[in-house]
């Protein structure tokens, strides 16, 4: 008679905790937070406009200068995380960019709220690449995808919320008052991330070995100078460089000029418009969401990291493409806002991949790598921004041109990704692998 093996039991200490997962609490809070922030001026920007005689134009230039500001100084930003961690980098950004969302609402003319937006944007730089930086040190490498299509649903969820919650606050105080209201929001945040986050895994009470043996081999802060030339010398980063900013280039219509188009475009009011307003990023929502939970599947079902990531993102840069031109042969408003709420579903599915990307080749330089691939990607939304407002001038408000630039864009992106090795960290100077 067979003897039977003895059951084995795991100690506390064995079973690996949980507490990494608390890292992506704070991500997506913070990934919400920075949406609404966000979102916001091109939600209030009608009556920004009105308040401080603003034509599209210089509301236009409003937007670049927030967002090259913003591009300028995500690299920076992303180095900071890496050389110091992003406990310290990620205080500094939110209580920053916090203070000068709530200066906002003091803005008297075109140059103060210009002034205003490219310090709100400089200070706000650097955080999603130092969240990506947290999430190389606190989750194992098969979690990172799917933490970055949470964090995105998230983000994209937060400025879906804020078209609505604007209009609500807006009944009750003006568009100044609003701005102060959401400066609080970052300050709160700062404080608890700041006392319970540390940027070594190791240095809290609560992780024990065993959540520690599985994050033996994530990438701890700290490093010396950034190999830029090997960086500079890498296609990978300027294939990776090139698709985000052909992603950003068109994304960004939905939280800059969107409102603008809607109100006169398809004449809407301005209720209809704050709910209309929320569905490209709701859906684009999904799609990160979606993205991050496929990946792994995917996977198994091609073989390969490599071509799953291509697939599923060349997908999402053609169906983008698709959906947006779509939008402009409707004529009932809300189908075509339905058609531009599937191309973010589509645009958000190579979201999370262009992320889990920058963690896996950047390793160590995640943070470095993060913010170059965001600063290039926020270039392209600069361009967007400033390049709508003179098409539209040039063109009689012809706003179907604005979008047959962006699904041409979308679809140059397409081929990037397939000229681009995912996988292989920049720290291997060896042969691409197919993994």
């Amino acid at each position: 008679m067979a003897t039977q093996a003895p059951e084995v039991t795991l100690t506390d200490n064995e079973r690996p905790s949980k507490v990494r997962y608390w890292v992506v609490v704070f991500a997506v809070t913070l990934a919400v937070i920075t949406y609404i922030d966000r979102v916001a001026l091109s939600q209030s920007a009608g009556d920004i406009r009105k308040d401080l005689g603003l034509d599209k134009v210089q509301m236009g230039w409003v937007f670049f200068a927030f967002i090259t500001a913003y591009s300028t100084f995500e690299i920076p930003s992303g180095w900071l995380g890496d050389r110091y961690g992003p406990r310290t980098v990620l205080m500094r950004i939110v209580v920053w960019w916090s203070f000068f969302i709530a200066l906002t609402g003091r803005a008297w003319n075109f140059v103060s709220l210009l002034v205003i937006q490219t310090l709100f944007g400089a200070g706000e730089a650097g955080c999603f690449p130092n969240i990506a930086r947290a999430f190389s040190t606190w989750l194992p490498q098969d979690e990172r995808v799917r933490a970055q299509g949470i964090v995105w649903l998230s983000a994209r969820w937060g400025g879906a919320l804020t078209p609505l919650l604007v209009f609500a606050i807006l009944k009750y105080v003006s568009w100044r008052s609003a701005f102060a209201i959401f400066g609080t929001l970052g300050v709160f945040w700062a404080i608890f991330f700041y006392r319970w986050f540390r940027d070594n895994p190791r240095d809290n009470p609560k992780v024990n070995p065993g959540e520690l043996r599985l994050l033996a081999n994530t990438h701890a802060s700290g490093h010396g100078s950034v190999p830029w030339a090997k960086f500079l010398a890498a296609p990978q980063v300027w294939l990776l460089c090139a698709q985000y900013f052909c992603l950003s280039y068109s994304w960004y219509f939905y939280i800059t000029w969107l409102p603008t188009y809607l109100k006169e475009a398809r004449h809407l009011d301005p209720a209809t418009i704050a709910r209309y307003a929320t569905l490209p990023l709701f859906f684009g929502g999904i799609g990160a969401l979606f993205s991050g939970f496929i990946a792994a599947p995917v996977t198994r079902a091609v073989g390969s990291v490599k071509r799953s990531r291509r697939l599923v993102s060349v997908i999402g840069f053609l169906g983008a493409s698709g959906f947006l031109f779509a939008s402009t042969l409707l004529g009932n408003p809300l189908f075509a806002v339905l058609a531009m709420a599937c191309a973010s579903f589509c645009n958000d599915l190579a979201l999370p991949n262009a992320w889990g990307v920058c963690m896996d080749v950047g390793g160590k330089y995640a943070g470095t790598l993060s913010g170059t691939m965001n600063m290039m990607g926020n270039l392209g939304g600069a361009t967007a921004s400033v390049a709508a407002g003179y098409i539209l001038r040039l063109s009689d408000n012809n706003w179907n041109i604005t979008f047959y630039v962006s699904a041409l864009v979308y679809f140059i992106g397409a081929f990037f990704w397939l000229a681009l090795d995912p996988v292989t960290p920049l720290e291997n100077t060896g042969p691409v692998s197919d993994v």
